[in-house]
């Protein structure tokens, strides 16, 4: 499936690249037909010192913009982001049909919790008229609450249902031992037999995992293709720029072999990547809270400020391609080809609007630009295989 893409971006790569050619001045088939000139130092002679930086100028811009277009076509993208009038781009969850916004709303925290229901639903609004058809929930979310409330606006709104992806999570249910699980008692049977009976009843589309190992999942397919029931399409895995392993090397290749795509979650590593964390803990952030003892910790600890160190680092790149931290680090983990949709946590309207302006980012997310990331980390992780070949 990839090789084909590959192919037909390519070849759509060399007429591109011989249109940008022509208008740029370079030769269009490799050979310049036109009467030659004795070059100066391998300079063309006929040009002034600022002629021959300009035109220089105006070949790196078309190659940037060829190989734009290319990435762009690569995660089967148009150059006006496929995404209607929105400009929000979609793309195919795993291997199925079902097609999401490439940026999704979850509700862990938010929902029923930190924010009111008035700001749960600006925010839904904010996120469905931006091209966002996916929403993501847990029954565990605030004891059963952010489904409810997410549920409430749906209804509020008069948003069809057809036009929206809900997901929703299984296990951590209630404080019962019958409660939780994913026993028949809990959601009718054994996981796989259980997802093949709610969707056959036709209570859900599709079902996924949720931090599985890649050996659980791939067990699961096994047992789905044994006895004719329905595999998972999707794992819900925590990607962003300080956790890379999982989704660039185990799920590759179950993406490859079996379908399965990949839904993102924590982009902005639980707010570590927003900034706000640069000088300690602000008392009004989430790691001040309690409960989040866990995340001052993660924060303050030696770890925690190498990862602060290397955000301040990035800082030049994000501003020289005009975007916020925030943004650089969604449309990065949004240049996976393997990321069907990364969802976004946001408290705020504005944290929402600033977090979905990185998919006008996403097309500036360069070879160049990502090598030059990959620099500043200095932690990507290491695979044997290349299941683009």
């Amino acid at each position: 499936m990839l090789a084909a893409r590959t192919g037909a971006a390519g070849s759509q790569l060399s007429e591109d690249s011989s249109k940008l050619r022509r208008q740029s001045g370079l030769p269009a088939g490799g050979k310049d037909k036109s009467p030659k000139k004795a070059p100066d130092n391998g300079k063309d002679s006929s040009l002034s010192p600022s002629g021959q930086s300009q035109l220089r100028a105006r070949q790196l811009a078309a190659l940037r913009e060829v190989e734009m277009s290319w990435y762009l076509k690569l995660c089967d993208l148009s150059s006006e982001h496929a995404g209607g009038a929105t400009g929000m781009p979609h793309r195919n969850l795993g291997k199925s049909g079902l097609r999401v916004s490439c940026l999704g709303l979850g509700t862990w925290v938010t929902f029923g919790g930190q924010i009111s229901d008035e700001v749960a639903e600006r925010l839904m609004t904010i996120a469905y008229e931006s091209g966002v058809n996916l929403f993501d929930t847990a029954e565990v979310y605030a004891a059963g609450k952010a489904e409810v409330i997410l549920g409430s606006i749906i209804k509020k709104k008069g948003w069809r249902r057809s036009s929206l992806v809900i997901t929703t999570k299984l296990y951590w249910g209630g404080k019962a031992e019958t409660e939780r699980g994913l026993s028949r008692k809990h959601i009718i049977e054994e996981i796989v037999r259980a997802m093949t009976h709610v969707i056959n009843q036709g209570m859900a589309m599709y079902w996924g995992t949720s931090r599985w190992s890649a050996m659980e999942i791939m067990e699961a397919y096994s047992v789905a293709r044994q006895f004719n029931m329905i595999p998972p399409v999707c794992e819900q895995a925590e990607y962003h720029l300080f956790q890379r392993e999982k989704v660039e090397v185990q799920l590759p290749e179950l993406y490859h072999k079996i379908g399965v795509g990949a839904m993102t979650w924590s982009p902005l590593a639980c707010g570590i990547i927003s900034g706000k964390y640069g000088d300690g803990v602000p008392e009004s952030s989430r790691a001040s809270l309690k409960c989040y003892q866990w995340l001052k910790e993660r924060i303050v600890s030696e770890e925690g400020r190498k990862q602060q160190n290397k955000l301040k680092d990035l800082a030049p790149v994000a501003e020289r391609l005009g975007c916020t931290l925030p943004q650089l680090a969604v449309a990065w983990c949004l240049r996976n080809e393997g990321v069907s949709s990364v969802l976004l946590g946001s408290s705020t309207p504005e944290q929402l609007i600033e977090n979905l302006g990185a998919i006008q980012v996403l097309p500036k997310m360069t070879s160049h630009v990502v090598n030059e990331i990959d620099n500043i980390l200095r932690n990507k992780p290491y695979s044997k295989k290349d299941y683009r070949s």
